[in-house]
């Protein structure tokens, strides 16, 4: 007797399905962005834009004394000699390259990984940074850069820097753990510039990089941009980032949540204006 092929068909369906949902792969969530980092003439339009404003704005800064950018600057620095401070990934160097390795081998972020990237010293200037710093230190404006990047690969930092044509000094580069109190919050490194200069601007691409902003909701976080709104684009500038940052650690509220969580809440913030 000729057996049917139809339950053998769906048992193998639904173990081929069993399968894939146990073997989804987060860790292109950020292909496209990586992509657009890495392909977009718009990408590179954004931060021309940005760095183009900012050297404009450089000698009315500089002539202005009561000019700063610092919410952690205190009286009296008028007097005190111009400084700029720059974030470092997603804003002066482009890391995308470490990303589309996670993607492509399926890995996402480890620190051990990242590290051995940042030992490589292959990380490329983002267009319009090297020129900025430039026209910022001719103008003997200091320029510094606060980083997340942990202390013990600053000196590969630092080399990847000058190979690109930044103007490196010493004690310019301030990284993570730097000194005790040099946390990831960045607060104490900019008030340290502050002690001995008046900055001039902020460049970053996590809102961290101007305004203490750790911890706090999607809602409050949008209140702070808009509290600020006249320093946008005047003293304070910023990078796009769709890979990571602060605004998706914000995403996610209350106990730890699985990759399927943390999926799932991410589907769940989409607006469609559907009812």
């Amino acid at each position: 007797m000729k057996k049917s092929v139809l339950p053998v068909l769906f048992i193998a369906l639904f173990t081929a399905c069993q399968t894939s949902n146990q073997t989804v792969d987060y860790s292109n969530n950020t292909l496209y962005s990586t992509l657009w980092i890495q392909t977009a003439a718009e990408y590179e339009a954004l931060t021309y834009q940005a760095y183009n404003t900012a050297e404009t704005l450089l000698p009315v800064a500089l002539e202005d004394s009561s000019w700063t950018a610092s919410l952690e600057q205190e009286d009296p620095y008028f007097d005190k000699p111009p400084a700029i401070i720059l974030d470092l990934d997603e804003t002066a160097i482009d890391n995308s390259f470490y990303e589309a390795r996670g993607i492509l081998d399926q890995t996402g972020f480890d620190a051990v990984t990242w590290n051995n990237w940042v030992r490589e010293a292959e990380a490329e200037a983002i267009k319009g940074a090297v020129e900025l710093t430039n026209a910022a230190n001719d103008l003997g404006i200091a320029v510094y850069y606060i980083t997340n990047r942990d202390a013990e690969v600053q000196p590969y930092t630092e080399q990847n820097l000058v190979e690109l044509g930044f103007p490196v000094e010493e004690g310019s580069v301030m990284s993570n753990g730097g000194q005790p109190d040099w946390t990831s919050a960045k607060v104490n490194r900019r008030k340290r510039v502050t002690e001995n200069f008046r900055v001039l601007m902020l460049f970053g691409d996590d809102l961290n990089d101007f305004v203490p902003a750790r911890g706090i909701s999607i809602d409050e976080r949008k209140a702070l941009a808009e509290q600020y709104s006249d320093h946008w684009g005047v003293k304070w500038f910023v990078l796009p980032n769709p890979n990571y940052g602060s605004w998706e650690r914000a995403l996610y509220t209350g106990d730890e949540q699985s990759e399927e969580e943390i999926q799932q809440t991410r589907l769940n913030l989409l607006k469609d204006k559907r009812n």
